[in-house]
């Protein structure tokens, strides 16, 4: 079925309210999609997508498509990792279990994988879909990117993409290459750290070109280590920003300081790292830690993401499993044959069951950390195109139900803008911020019923490119509202108003349960009631949870 053979339902031209959020649900959409098949879901990849208003388009206001959440996970491994456990299929039910419509399996680079595995796991992938056409299952990869750490890099599902995946790992993989060192003091670090940026436009020209349908790369776990410095993160973005569209806001790893269960010293994220010679050494020691589950890079207001941000340019967060070695879980690996190891077969033993609970700090996919992707078809290349446009939030827990987010101009009718939009309006002029939030309506896989608190609004203003690469603060970013929220069921709409002052500027959202929160990194004063860190060996992470959003840009005409 071609893009052009689409139902008409399926096509939000012909029936504007098919994909609104108050209208036909995701449940909705995925149930029409079931009806199709796998053929549905791959033929109707293609989205609209919605371009920032060129430079020399003056029109004011802004309008976006109303949209549909699909959820997902994009940073998954199997038994196609040398340091994870599990099946396809054990994942992809667990995904199925928890409520998930897309996930990316993101085995490790190494010579057994690069060698043996990749093509191994595709047909694996190629089964797994087939099995489960409600679920999109894409094939990824963890890159070990030159000169820092990780990288979930992504295709869509057509004739090359194992290929693209497998030559890209031989050539600019950093584990392989041996161009791991990124240090100040190491002499190859501007050798490997163009070679990361080499490896970005590579993947763009296979995309340019129609190699493959589609690519996206993230960066994983980025504050663990404090390897990813800022000037590599940006040349990294600047590289291909189609391509390279963001960063994991909060890492996987999220059972990790389950009191009692993994020792008196854990993290959530497994962020226990100190400062090492590969570090970045402009990095604080407060940015080594999670902060409600969160990336120091993401919870800091005023901090790395909104220095980025402040630059006027998308810069997206996500949320992932991670998987590897679930908590509590009773399954270890299987033994080896005689003369077998890793890189010989690219592939572990499939996992035995021991009824006794096994090492681990991960959840299943869907489990805990949850990422939600607006698209306005059902598809591989509409959750990619969504995550391009940046109309993605996440939350912890199974926090909220859902979450729509509009900016409009006051004097305008339409529904404005949404999350990784742009508005352009006149210095002066009223705006208003609609957030729809519907609250948890039944317990999430812990038990609980999770209650929203608080909604915060985060305001930054736009300032343009940085003239110190290396910038990892947002100074006129601060907590500009926040509205209390608690007790509040259902589904309701904050209206917040704003007024466009000189400067353009940005808006994101975040909230949280309430149970844990202080004065953030950079102070009260700017940000009054932030996440903060929990103490080693007790972090509970049912019992602290969040939820973040994507910015919205507004573009001061004049400004």
């Amino acid at each position: 079925m071609t893009e052009q053979q689409l139902p008409t339902w399926a096509d939000p031209s012909v029936s504007p309210a098919a994909l609104d959020p108050q209208g036909v649900s995701r449940r909705g959409l995925l149930r029409r999609a079931g009806l199709f098949g796998a053929a549905f879901a791959l033929g109707s990849a293609a989205t609209t997508r919605t371009p920032a208003l060129a430079a020399g388009d003056r029109r004011l206001g802004g309008e976006d498509p109303r949209l549909a959440y699909l959820v997902g996970d994009h940073h998954i491994h199997s038994v196609y990792s040398h340091d994870a456990k599990y099946t396809f299929s054990q994942l992809a039910a667990a995904g199925a279990k928890y409520g998930l419509d897309w996930m990316v399996f993101t085995e490790h680079s190494n010579f057994g994988h690069a060698g043996h595995g990749a093509a191994l796991e595709h047909e694996e992938i190629l089964k797994a879909r087939a099995e489960n056409p409600r679920q999109l299952i894409f094939q990824g990869l963890e890159w070990y990117i030159p000169a820092a750490e990780h990288c979930t890099v992504f295709t869509a599902p057509g004739r090359h993409e194992v290929d693209l995946l497998t030559r890209f790992e031989s050539a600019y993989d950093g584990k392989l290459l041996a161009y791991d060192k990124g240090g100040p003091a190491d002499a190859d670090t501007a050798r490997n750290e163009a070679h990361a940026v080499k490896g970005i436009k590579w993947l763009a020209q296979q995309r340019r070109s129609g190699y493959v349908d589609d690519v996206l790369v993230l960066a994983n776990h980025p504050m663990r280590l404090g390897i990813d410095s800022p000037h590599e993160m940006r040349a990294w973005r600047d590289a291909a920003p189609e391509i390279m569209i963001g960063m994991e806001g909060a890492p996987g790893a999220q059972g990790a300081a389950i009191p009692g269960w993994r020792g008196a010293t854990s993290i959530r994220g497994e962020y226990e790292n100190k400062p090492s010679a590969q570090s970045w050494p402009g990095y604080p020691a407060e940015a080594y830690l999670t902060y409600g589950g969160f990336d120091w890079a993401t919870a800091t207001v005023g901090g790395l993401w909104d220095s980025m941000l402040a630059e006027g340019r998308l810069f997206s967060v996500t949320t992932n499993s991670d998987a590897h070695r679930i908590v509590f879980d009773t399954w270890k690996n299987g033994d080896w044959q005689p003369g077998q190891s890793f890189d010989t077969t690219g592939k572990l033993p499939d996992p035995v069951n021991t009824d006794t609970p096994q090492p681990g700090s991960d959840f299943w996919p869907g489990q805990f950390s949850r990422t939600h992707v607006g698209v306005t078809r059902y598809g591989y290349r509409a959750v990619m195109a969504g995550m391009r446009a940046g109309r993605v939030w996440l939350d912890h827990g199974h926090l909220l139900d859902g979450l729509d987010v509009r900016l409009a101009r006051d004097r305008d009718r339409g529904r404005g803008v949404t999350l990784g939009g742009r508005l352009r309006v006149r210095k002066g002029e009223k705006l208003t911020l609609n957030v729809t939030v519907t609250t948890a309506s039944r317990p999430n896989p812990q038990g609980i019923l999770p209650g929203l608190a608080h909604v915060d609004v985060v305001r930054g203003a736009v300032r343009g490119p940085v003239a110190d690469r290396d910038t990892w603060m947002a100074p006129d970013t601060r907590v500009a509202a926040s509205k209390d929220v608690s007790g509040r069921k259902g589904t309701y709409t904050l209206r917040i108003p704003l007024t466009a002052g000189e400067e353009s500027f940005y808006v994101r959202l975040r909230g949280s349960d309430g149970n844990r929160n202080g004065p953030g990194c950079l102070g009260a004063s700017v940000d009054p009631h932030g996440p903060v860190p929990h103490a080693p060996g007790d972090g509970d992470p049912w019992a602290d949870t969040w939820f973040y959003s994507n910015p919205v840009f507004v573009d001061v005409e004049g400004s």
